[in-house]
This record gives C-alpha cells, structure tokens and sequence, in this order.
C-alpha cells in the first residue's frame, strides 16, 4: 500500500539534484509516490532542496520556501521539509523567519527525514542503503556525484563553508553507482564535484581522477563522459591521456577560471597567475586537438579597475573559449571577501562589464558555430520540440551549451539515440543539421 504522494522541489547545482534523485530513490523504495518539480504543488507533503550559493539564488530559496509556507497555512501542503546548502548556512535564522516548516535538514543530515517520516508511519519505512536514485533528467543520461566539499580557498565564495573539507566518494561506490545508472538506461555521464580535478588528493596526497575515468570508460554500455568543474591550480596532466585514450571520454572539459588579472587573481586568492592560466590552456589544447573549454568568468569583483576589466576582455578575445558564462560578483555572507573587502564596484558598472563580456562571447561563439557547417557530429537526442528533434554534440552538455535542431520532418528519431548529423546552418548558440 502506497503511504502517499511527496513532491520535491530541487532548487541550484546538479550536485543538488543528485541528492534529490537519492532521497527521493529513498523514499520510493519506502513506499512513496514521488513527484520532482512539479509545475503545481498538490502532494501533502513537500521538501524543498535549497541553494544558498550566490544572493540570486538563495533568494529564489527563501522566496520557494515562503510560498510553500504560505500553502501550508492554506491548508494545501500538511508537512513541508527543508534541505541543502541554505539551510545548512542559515538553519537558526530560517526556523526564527519561517517557522511553518516543521524542520530544516542541512547539506549532509537530510537522510534523517526518511527516518522522520518513518516515525509517522509507524516504523514501517525502511529505507535501502543501495545506490538506487529515482532519475528526474531524461533517461538517456544523468549527474554521477564523486565527492563532497572543498579544500580551496577562494575568496568569494561559501561552498566550503556550508560543504566542508573535501571527501571523495569511495572509488569502487562511484563504479557501482555508474552501473546502476547504466542498468536504468543511462547512455551518458555527467561527472561531477565542486572541485572535479581534487579527487583522490585528500586521501593520499595523489590526484586520483584520471585513473577513475578511466575506469568508468571501460563499463559496457556507456557512450559518453563528461568533465565538470575542474580547477587550474595544480591541474592534473594525466587526465588528459585518459581523455585521448578514451573514445567514449567527451573531448570537453568544464574549467572556472574567473578572472586572467593578476591583482584580481591575488585578491580572489585563487592561487593562479595569468601567464600560468595561458600556459594551462595552451597545453590542454595540444594535448586534445578539438577540445571544447568551457569557463565560467566573474566581473566586478573587489577592487576590479577599468584596467582589469580590459585585461579580462583582452583574454576572451584570444583565448576563444569554445564555450562561456559570466557573472557579476555578489557579496556573500562569511566569505573572506565579505569579511576583508568593501564591495566597491557600482551595480550599474558590473552590468555593463557583463553585458559587454557576453556580446564578445557571442560572436565568439557564432564564429565558431559557423565553422561547424558542413561538418558531421555524432548527436544524442534530448527531447522534442515544435518542428524539432533537440540534440547535442559531445562538445554541449545539458543545458547550458548549444544544442543542435534537427526538422522532425527529417527523419523519425528516438529520443536518447545518438546519430550522426550533418550541420547545415548555425546560430551563436544554436545549429542547424539533418541526419
């Protein structure tokens, strides 16, 4: 007998998600009817995954949790949970500002609302220790999680100080987890951790990352995986020979570099210089011919002058990151750049450094979308959409990157099928092909 419906709302990262999919793989092995962010909340009870990472987002936290509140004294919603990075943070304040939540769970203790509910079933739930997740992307890939936390020190930001020290996943858990997920369908590994390229170091002072990947590739049935959220200082060398050595290794690779300033890069505490930032890129580049960097830049930090920012400019415009985001620095609580440096970047100046980095990026980008014409891809099927099928190529990865459009009318297609596919025509952020 089913005990009922749960709705979960996962706000921020993929690594948030992967701990929603878990919970809620949890909670269906209990009995529970699960739903993952529905488009109405209806369930009686509801558990919010929050994200305290940057002010936009823990604003969107506090704004989904005051509306779940608001529906709970409605009569709507009977019990509802809070979990992840904002409640970790600010657990005191949340329960003094909004008592209506009947518990707050942070980022590593939230496995004890499956023991809560539990209680209210008469001890009837018992829930699994195996890695089953309920999988809330489209079948045909997911996000597989390697380690918690983080041991850099950089000066905006308060990962660690909500995460903790870095922990990797055991390595044989990580192997079990990925044929799990590949036994469910799963043709495509997103691989990821706040800091990706750390793995293995604090265990045993070696850098363990490339040898995992390597054996990831080497499960049946796995077509793609890609990199997420390396980090430059101290970059490991060796996972590029395990992204040459293997075809099923996606010639991507998701790097944050932040800034190229050196007076920025002190401040930022980044541990990094701009000559060795070039050095790195040039050398990932010869080592994978083809290699599509993405980066993630910030503007308006502390004590960023005009100066800086050309610099900043100077660097997208030779480096031509295949792939680029950027965002406008925003003062976090606790950070060390809180405590040490006064916010002294007018608002209206960082917008205009942004805008002026992403109109670059755009025509970066449609230069080098342009070049794809006429060339063939091998393109995994996402989703339909309108007049048609929605792909990427192992250059995109979900969401973020460009995809590529193929007319339904075209040809009939599966989703989560991988073909090859001829570009056609392209956009800044889009392609056109047929198969």
């Amino acid at each position: 007998m089913r005990k009922g419906k749960i709705d979960v709302i996962t706000l921020g990262c993929s690594k948030n998600l992967v701990d929603s999919e878990k919970l809620m793989g949890m909670l269906s092995d209990a009995g529970y009817t699960m739903h993952h962010d529905p488009d109405k909340v209806t369930a009686p009870v509801v558990v919010i995954n929050t994200c305290g990472f940057i002010g936009d987002a823990q604003e969107e936290s506090v704004n989904t949790i005051l509306e779940c509140a608001a529906m709970k004294e409605q009569g709507i919603i009977r019990k509802l949970y809070v979990m992840g990075c904002l409640s970790q943070k600010y657990k005191q304040e949340l329960e003094q500002e909004i008592p209506q939540v009947d518990r707050y769970y942070g980022k590593f203790n939230w496995t004890e609302l499956v023991e809560d509910l539990k209680k209210e079933n008469n001890g009837i739930c018992n829930p699994c220790n195996t890695p089953k997740r309920v999988i809330t992307t489209p079948r045909h890939y997911a996000y597989l999680k390697i380690a918690e936390g983080c041991n850099r020190s950089c000066a905006y930001c308060a990962i660690p100080l909500m995460t903790g020290k870095y922990q990797s996943y055991n390595q044989q858990d990580i192997l079990d987890e990925a044929k799990y997920l590949i036994d469910n369908g799963v043709k495509e590994i997103q691989l990821i951790a706040q800091d990706l390229t750390y793995y293995g170091y604090d265990q045993d002072k070696r850098y363990h990352i490339a040898e995992l990947v390597d054996k990831l590739a080497h499960l049946n049935g796995l077509e793609w995986i890609r990199l997420h959220y390396g980090y430059p200082n101290n970059f490991p060398m060796e996972l590029l020979d395990a992204i040459n050595s293997n075809s099923n290794v996606c010639r991507y690779l998701d790097l944050a570099l932040q800034h190229i300033s050196n007076p920025v890069l002190k401040r930022m505490r980044r541990n990094i210089t701009a000559a060795e930032t070039k050095d790195l890129i040039q050398a990932i580049r010869e080592k994978v011919p083809g290699i599509h960097l993405r980066t993630t830049l910030m503007v308006g930090f502390p004590g960023e002058t005009e100066q800086d920012f050309d610099q900043l400019i100077d660097f997208v415009r030779t480096a031509r990151f295949e792939r680029m985001g950027a965002f406008a620095y925003c003062q976090v609580d606790g950070t060390y750049s809180a405590l040490h440096y006064k916010d002294d970047v007018p608002e209206e100046i960082k917008q205009q450094r942004l805008d002026a980095l992403m109109n670059l990026q755009q025509e970066i980008s449609a230069d080098i979308n342009s070049n794809k014409v006429g060339q063939i891809f091998k393109t995994v099927i996402d989703r339909k959409e309108g007049d048609y099928w929605v792909g990427r190529t192992e250059f995109d990865s979900p969401e973020v990157d460009p995809e590529v459009l193929v007319p339904c009318h075209d040809s009939k297609l599966e989703i989560g099928n991988f073909y090859n596919v001829c570009i056609t025509d392209s956009e800044p952020f889009e392609l056109y092909g047929h198969i």
